[in-house]
């Protein structure tokens, strides 16, 4: 895939690409054809066919005769071209299924107008245009139905190649590679000592899949080695929109944004920082112990580690033009991030998680980021019980997961539904300590007087009426008895 483009850049690759003997399955050359539908025919076909044949990118260019790659200059505009009304791009990226990175480069070659259109490659699916998958073949664009030995290699190469393993940029000489990449945080977050030489640096980068070498010689860099060590993710095109933003509002709505921040680094090297600032432009409660003013931040700081991690590793990379987002009330912090969860919400907390991108999960828990797989959640409700604030909530909205935290609420602010999930959660996290959820342990958990305890007796009716929660043992008395959660029946 590519990285941001310089006009020098654009002209040099212009004029390699018109070496190749013909066109190929992953370049088509063009005069004057400005056709919109076609152009999405194409993309979708010379995306496909990229993939198919592991290319970075794929690329089409305007103002070059097709037979004999003479540069005869174009009339085409795509900057200035609408359709219907409609930004060409804007179009096309509208009718194109999974969204892919695609770019339009207008420069000047010998006095000539040329227009370069790169093209990611297809990931995990193949790319439709208006609901149609193309496919090259040799130099011809063929619906992919039509060439079913074509389609069944190219699922294979998408059950093959995770995001992680596939090339954000390549062709890199080795001290282009070390522009590009935090490398000295890489020995300092696995505390390695760090190499004399730039051999032993690229070696071990390469040991850890962080960046590959080709047939060529030169280096590609893997999304796994840009996500985690980018000095800036704005150089690598379809990563860049992966950079994590922090919004601060001013109240308990969106009306009103106080700041907003959206992040360069990659995430292994930017994560401390993240999680500094966060805490910094957190809101503070004051509170008096034993005569002394006592200021303390509203959510415990592991809390938030553990969910900004969480929603790190278990993003849908393949979702584009969105990114982790961490979005600051006076009343709650909100973290989303592309992509539904592979485990239900409600077991969160007792199910070992399925990540999408278990290869970035491994080194995140390799460098401390992230806790053993499985004992992060359950580190977050522990907290906000020890905290004393409303159970964490998690959402699942329109290809979004969504965890909140809540700022500090008396129980009577709480509405018989966040009392219901407190209870539940709280009999999950007994459950999964090997033990269970009585009156008294309840009582604790929202800090109830015990002359109080009817209040808590009618959360927990309330908590089995919904069926969250069950008796362990019918046949003990009502003030002894213990409660476990649904599924652990």
């Amino acid at each position: 895939m590519s990285i941001d483009r310089s006009e020098e850049y654009i002209v040099s690759l212009v004029k390699e690409l018109l070496k190749q003997p013909k066109e190929s399955e992953w370049l088509e050359f063009k005069h004057n054809n400005k056709d919109p539908q076609m152009i999405g025919e194409y993309i979708s076909a010379l995306s496909n066919s990229a993939a198919l044949h592991r290319k970075t990118n794929a690329y089409m260019i305007w103002g070059v005769d097709d037979t004999t790659h003479k540069l005869l200059g174009t009339s085409f505009s795509p900057s200035q071209t609408k359709v219907g009304g409609e930004a060409l791009e804007n179009w096309l990226l509208r009718l194109l299924e999974p969204k892919i990175e695609f770019k339009f480069y207008e420069v000047e070659i010998e006095d000539k107008k040329v227009v370069l259109l790169e093209i990611a490659p297809a990931y995990r699916h193949p790319v439709r245009f208006k609901g149609v998958e193309y496919i090259r073949f040799f130099s011809y664009k063929k619906k992919l139905k039509d060439l079913p030995e074509k389609e069944r290699d190219l699922w294979r190469i998408f059950d093959n190649i995770p995001f992680e393993r596939q090339i954000a940029v390549d062709n890199l000489e080795e001290s282009e590679v070390l522009k590009y990449l935090e490398y000295t945080a890489y020995f300092e977050l696995l505390d390695l000592p760090l190499p004399e030489n730039r051999l032993a640096i690229l070696k071990a980068l390469e040991d850890d899949e962080l960046i590959k070498k080709q047939d060529n010689g030169k280096f590609a860099i893997t999304n796994l080695g840009a996500i985690l060590f980018a000095k800036d993710l704005n150089k690598f095109n379809h990563l860049k929109r992966k950079a994590i933003r922090v919004i601060q509002y001013k109240d308990n709505t969106k009306f009103e944004t106080i700041k907003e921040i959206r992040g360069k680094k990659g995430y292994a090297v930017g994560f401390e920082g993240l999680i500094e600032y966060i805490n910094n432009i957190l809101p503070s409660n004051e509170i008096i112990e034993k005569a002394f003013r006592k200021t303390i931040k509203m959510y415990p700081e592991l809390a938030i580690r553990e969910l900004v991690a969480n929603a790190i590793i278990h993003q849908d990379f393949f979702q584009t033009g969105n990114s982790v987002m961490i979005e600051i009330y006076n009343n709650r912090i909100e973290i989303t991030n592309p992509g539904e969860p592979l485990v239900d919400t409600d077991r969160f907390l007792d199910t070992p998680p399925k990540s999408r991108n278990e290869i970035l999960a491994s080194f995140m828990r390799r460098i401390n980021i992230c806790e053993e797989r499985g004992s992060g959640i359950d580190k977050v409700v522990a907290l906000t019980e020890t905290y004393q604030l409303p159970a964490p909530v998690f959402r699942v909205t329109n290809g979004y997961t969504i965890s909140i935290l809540f700022a500090h609420k008396e129980l009577r602010e709480m509405n018989r539904k966040d009392k219901i999930w407190a209870c539940y959660l709280h009999a999950s996290l007994r459950y999964i300590q090997n033990n269970f959820m009585t009156n008294t342990s309840l009582r604790d958990r929202f800090g109830i007087e015990v002359k109080n305890r009817s209040m808590v007796s009618k959360i927990i009716n309330e908590t089995l009426k919904a069926g969250k929660i069950v008796i362990y043992d019918e046949s003990v008395g009502t003030k002894a008895r213990e409660y476990i959660p649904w599924w652990a029946r």
